[in-house]
This record gives C-alpha cells, structure tokens and sequence, in this order.
C-alpha cells in the first residue's frame, strides 16, 4: 500500500509535529480536532516551526509554502475519508482514544490502517475495540517529532504483517529511524527511562549525591544529553509517578513500585516545570 494521505487526530504538540514530519516529507495531511481554534493553533505552530527553520537554513520559504499548502486542517471525521492511514495522536487518555477510535473506525474504508500515538496504552486492547484489529498499530513518535529520530511502531497481537510493513515505510519516509516493538506496558524506550528516572530519585532519597551531581554524573558518564531527575521535571513528576504505577500494577513485580520521595514530591504539588518547582526550582 502507497500512503499518500494521512489523516491526524488531534492537532496539539503531537499531532502538528507528525503533521509537519509529514507535510515536509511530500505527504498530504488532514489534521482533525474539535474545535476551529485548535486546529488553526495547531497550523499556526507547524508554520512557526518551518519559520525557524528557514532561519537556520534547513529548508527555503518555498519549501514552508509547500508544506503548509499539504496540510488541510479540519473539524470533521469525514475528511478523513481521503487518507490511507489515520494517526491517533489525542490526549492519553483510555476513554477518550476509544471513543474517538470508534469513531474512525465507522467513518473509513475497510482498506484504511488506524495507528495510536499513544506511549503507555496497549496496543491490543485499542485494536480489539475496533473492527480491523489485524490493520491496528501503535505509532509512537517522539516530543518534538520534527526533531526526534525515533518511532517505535507497536505490533499488537493481532496486527498483520502487511500493517507493519506499510507504517515502517511510511517511518522511513518521514526521515525517522523506527524499532519495532511487541505489546507491553511502556514499550521498550518508556519501560527502560521511567525506571532509571525512579532509580535517581531512590539514589537522591538516600542522601548519596546532591541533584546536581547525580545529573551531571549520568551526563558525563553514559553521554545523556539531560541528567535524569531534570528529565524528571521536563516531563513531570506526576507522570512519571503515574507511569511507574502502571508498571507495579500491570507486572505486578516490587522492581517497579515508584520512590517514595517521588510520591512526596508529587503530593506537595511539585511537578516539574509546569509548576515552576521540582526536584530544581524554575
């Protein structure tokens, strides 16, 4: 299968990311979401973006004219009818993914591959809610997509091979370097950081090293190009606190149970960046 055409759910961070991913790589885009407002948002920053971009020289103004003339941004699921794979890129949020893949799944063509962007959701649970199970799959991008490499392409258990094949090359397409994974909880990149993220907060709880030091420490000795407990921040204690609680519940082995410093923090209202207080002050 050609995929010319793809249809994007949700026109936030995420989903404008994968839109411009593929606007810029040649492929025409519908990008869907409730209101006029967020979808006009969400072309207002795949057009800041490429503005940048032409600062640095990486592309000309006729290619930003080019790609922001491949994007077609909508409120209707219908407009969806014209793509050959639709991305799922709403909150992570269970309910909604359903509902909203429901959805899709009434509007387009039995031929049509549906992916979810989702970074925790299993992959087999959204396929089955659907009624082409065989042509579901997990597509995982990266924050900020334009810029990260990887997509991890989540196989469930009943995804075909044909699926698998089609959305790997349509990765390579955009630029993107993908791995496949099998279903589990976290897939292979979440499952691996969370847990060392977890880790540095028992190593800080235990008076070991300040959080400075253990930052630079995992900088300068595995090359990590941000220590792990200002990652923590940047991505929100209270998701990672989440995150490790699904693990403990879904494996159901102590490995996983989240630092309790970590809990403390989150209880204290102190999520990161977004607060303005974390494990550092902003």
């Amino acid at each position: 299968m050609t995929i010319t055409t793809v249809g994007i759910i949700g026109a936030g961070t995420m989903g404008n990311g994968i839109a411009q991913a593929c606007a810029v790589s040649g492929i025409n885009v519908v990008m869907v979401d409730i209101s006029d407002a967020a979808v006009q948002k969400g072309v207002a920053t795949v057009a800041g973006s490429l503005e940048r971009l032409i600062k640095k020289d990486k592309i000309t103004a006729a290619d930003k004219d080019a790609a922001l003339a491949r994007i077609k941004g909508s409120t209707s699921y219908d407009d969806l009818k014209a793509a050959q794979l639709v991305i799922e890129a709403a909150t992570e949020n269970h309910e909604l993914k359903l509902k909203i893949l429901k959805q899709v799944d009434a509007i387009v063509g039995p031929e049509v591959i549906i992916a979810s962007n989702t970074s925790s959701i299993s992959i087999t649970k959204l396929a089955a809610a659907t009624s082409r199970a065989e042509k579901f799959i997990g597509m995982h991008f990266f924050n900020p997509v334009p810029m990260m490499a990887l997509v991890e392409i989540i196989r469930g258990l009943q995804t075909s091979d044909a699926t698998h094949d089609a959305v790997k090359q349509l990765a390579e397409r955009l630029g993107k370097t993908p791995i496949t994974v099998k279903n589990a909880p976290g897939f292979v990149v979440n499952r691996i950081l969370v847990p060392m993220i977890n880790e540095a907060f028992f190593v800080l709880a235990e008076g070991l090293a300040t959080p400075e030091d253990i930052d630079a420490g995992m900088k300068l000795g595995c090359n990590q190009p941000i220590g792990p407990l200002a990652l923590a921040d940047m991505v929100g204690l209270d998701v990672c606190l989440a995150v490790m609680d699904v693990y403990l519940q879904e494996f159901g082995d102590s490995k996983y149970r989240a630092c309790p410093l970590l809990k403390e923090y989150v209880a204290a209202g102190r999520l990161g960046r977004k607060t303005g207080r974390g494990v550092y002050q902003y």
